[in-house]
């Protein structure tokens, strides 16, 4: 029978020494027995995957908005797939891939429907007014908007993982605005296993986007092969593999080919700058001044032409660009209607404006929205047959 401190036990003789200890946790806010037969990382993961704001990025934007297609990503898919490959990341490191996997799953948790289109115009609407910003956000969902546990608010999260939420930082991402990071120490890096998921995400993103634009039919493969030598490259060694592959499968081994060559890379890399920077405990790895977690200077290179052919003929996209400006008009005429009438929210929310100002509290409401709820509230209250 494997119980936790066993767990702690194995976890300190097979992980490295700079990996994160379920045994050594700073800790949670409320003091709680942890459970038997559970770590306190996997009780975290658990709390996480059972949670409203887990359930709800089913139905928000990854890049095309939820009605465009059932074939396209989600946040809820885009999230699954970070979690596997930095898991992967992790293990070969012999980081904690447990805490690798939770910080994964919460790290989308404060994201606005409509991507970052919504969260864009919550940025400027509460520019006045404390800021908004998604993994900020994230960290105030699970410290305090989930409401599930007789004794506390929030899922009451160990220090490691809420810090994973909160310094998650990508190509998109933006410094947390709004909420007290002196926990923290702002000044010091994200940890190791943090730093994992910030890589997994964005070779998640960067491949998938690909795999969706060109379902969507706006990006085209020849000009994809023409502009960009990563994948021209990569194709080729597919093709030559498989000369008579259908486009859709060709498609899917070459983007898996390129995820496999940059985790690769990436492990590769990461395992020489430990050992460079001599890290031996999880703290020497936030105390430098880069993050060790990264790519080769190739890869780095190879990869820099396909977030720009990402950016140039998907995200800027004429047809994106209606979305998102669609988007926009629909999260600010929201706002300003509840923030004319706040009793016009859900009575749950009544009770914390006084506290907290009408503000925050319509960000909030309007943050955890899902892409469908969005749009069904604009349809009550700007369609006049429409049933409110």
């Amino acid at each position: 029978m494997l119980k936790r401190k066993e767990m702690e036990k194995r976890e300190a003789r097979l992980l490295a020494p700079y990996a994160a200890k379920s045994g050594a946790t700073k800790g949670r806010v409320h003091k709680e027995k942890e459970h038997e037969y559970r770590s306190v990382y996997q009780r975290d993961r658990d709390r996480i995957i059972y949670s409203t704001a887990f359930r709800r990025l089913e139905y928000k934007t990854q890049v095309f908005v939820n009605h465009e297609g059932d074939y396209y990503r989600t946040r809820l898919t885009h999230t699954l797939e970070v979690a596997q490959i930095a898991k992967s990341i992790a293990r070969a490191l012999r980081l904690n891939d447990e805490l690798t996997e939770t910080i994964a799953l919460a790290h989308d948790l404060g994201h606005t429907p409509f991507g970052h289109a919504g969260e864009d115009s919550l940025r400027v609407l509460m520019a006045d007014h404390g800021g908004f910003e998604h993994n900020a956000q994230g960290l105030r969902v699970v410290d305090s908007l989930e409401e599930r546990y007789p004794g506390f608010h929030g899922l009451n999260l160990t220090y490691e993982v809420r810090e994973g939420i909160v310094k998650h930082s990508t190509f998109f991402d933006r410094p947390a605005a709004f909420i007290n990071l002196d926990d923290f120490d702002p000044q010091a890096l994200p940890p190791l296993e943090t730093q994992v998921v910030d890589i997994a995400d964005e070779i998640a993103y960067d491949n998938h986007d690909v795999d969706d634009g060109i379902t969507s039919g706006l990006i085209k493969e020849p000009l994809l092969r023409k502009k960009v030598g990563l994948w021209k490259k990569t194709a080729g060694i597919v093709n030559k593999k498989y000369p008579s592959l259908s486009a859709e499968k060709e498609k899917y081994q070459v983007i898996r080919a390129l995820i496999n060559s940059q985790v690769t890379d990436l492990i590769r890399q990461s395992e020489k700058n430990i050992r460079q920077f001599n890290i031996r405990r999880p703290e020497d790895a936030k105390k430098l001044k880069a993050k060790i977690i990264a790519f080769s200077q190739k890869m780095q290179a190879d990869r820099k032409p396909l977030r720009e052919f990402l950016m140039k003929n998907l995200y800027q996209h004429y047809r994106v660009i209606r979305m998102s400006d669609k988007a926009s008009r629909f999260v600010r005429q929201l706002f300003e209607i509840y923030l004319a009438r706040p009793e016009q929210l859900p009575p749950s929310f009544h009770k914390r404006i006084k506290k907290e100002g009408p503000h925050r509290i319509v960000c909030d409401y309007i943050a955890g929205m899902t892409d469908r709820y969005a749009l069904n509230e604009y349809k009550k209250f700007f369609e006049p047959y429409e049933r409110v």
